[in-house]
């Protein structure tokens, strides 16, 4: 144990077990204004602060998302705003028995020297940053970092630059008492086949675990939000469900330490269906005798279908956050290892 706060560092484990307790998983409602204006662009949303606020509501504001949702993760904006008759979002999640989060990094820029490689920015600052978010009541945080598989590339300096940065966000995480959530994601993007997605993988999270212990980074206090094992989108050879499933957690076997307690999947660009289904045959294989809960932690795959479905009319909010609440009740299922798309209520 390296927290030096024996106190904190108990909070810090709670806090980690909480997120990943009851079969419940992540809903990460973080994407940044930029993101935000992007995907409302798409379907003719007006791109304004109020049309984010009210999406942002009609998420916190579905009824029963508690049920299956263990902790949210914001943007900075987000976790200052309030619902139309004044209540704070983040009086609305707690009180809904969902844990707050905030993303912490400052987006991803190209990495000198690196052509076609990404460095997430953000650590300058950041321990005041922490500070004023556990002080405003978020519980847990998240840094991405993005490695791209194409010629030649992931470099070497590309993985140990994005590594040693999460180690460092993720030491001053728990210095401030929240749990970080560690996220290399390898990118879907390119025509890599499965078992060059498994390499670089675990390559990425080898050297991910070397720096968090060399930051001394309290694993039992930390979550881990990997990728899946995935063919690239234009890779000609798909796998099936069960051999991806087979190919993701074989990698996450070989590479994260027992210490660690719940690895949350990003969803990355899959289908919220894939999502689901993949993440269903991991604990439908392998559940019964893994050393961590093998949980989700996704964005799109629980969104999208109700973004579509509200297309920014205050008469289609219902209808959306049943299509929201359908897919966050598909990923409990899915986390139980009882995902069936066709009856799934």
């Amino acid at each position: 144990m390296t927290v030096k706060n024996e106190a904190i560092a108990q909070e810090l484990i709670k806090i980690a077990a909480a997120l990943i307790a009851s079969d419940k998983g992540l809903l990460a409602m973080d994407e940044s204004n930029p993101t935000c204006n992007k995907r409302f662009a798409k379907l003719g949303i007006p791109q304004t602060v109020e049309m984010r606020r009210a999406y942002r509501e009609l998420i916190v504001t579905t009824p029963g998302l508690g049920e299956c949702i263990s902790g949210a993760i914001l943007y900075d904006e987000t976790i200052r705003q309030s619902t139309k008759n004044g209540t704070p979002f983040l009086k609305v999640i707690t009180d809904a028995g969902i844990i707050p989060g905030i993303k912490v990094d400052a987006g991803t820029k190209d990495l000198a020297g690196h052509p076609g490689e990404k460095i997430t920015e953000g650590l300058d600052g950041l321990r005041e940053r922490l500070k004023e978010y556990s002080q405003m009541g978020a519980r847990f945080a998240k840094w991405r970092a993005v490695i791209t598989i194409g010629n030649g590339i992931p470099s070497r300096g590309c993985i140990e630059a994005n590594a040693q940065a999460l180690a460092l966000y993720a030491a001053l995480c728990q210095e401030a008492g929240l749990v970080p959530i560690v996220e290399p994601e390898v990118l879907m993007d390119g025509e890599h086949t499965l078992e060059r997605c498994g390499e670089v993988t675990e390559d990425v999270l080898r050297t991910l675990f070397n720096q968090l212990y060399t930051q001394r980074v309290m694993l039992e206090g930390m979550l881990l939000k990997p990728n899946m094992v995935l063919p690239g989108l234009t890779c000609p050879k798909q796998e099936t469900v069960d051999e991806i499933a087979d190919a993701t957690v074989n990698c996450l076997l070989r590479t994260v330490p027992a210490a660690v307690p719940g690895i949350v999947f990003l969803s990355g660009g899959q289908s919220s269906e894939q999502a689901s289904a993949r993440l269903n045959a991991m604990n439908v294989r392998f559940k019964s005798h893994l050393p961590w809960a093998l949980s989700f932690s996704f964005a799109r795959a629980i969104q999208q279908p109700a973004l579509e479905i509200w297309q920014g009319k205050e008469a289609n909010i219902k209808a959306a956050q049943d299509a929201l609440y359908h897919r966050a009740k598909c990923n409990q299922a899915a986390r139980r290892g009882e995902y069936n798309p066709k009856n799934v209520s």
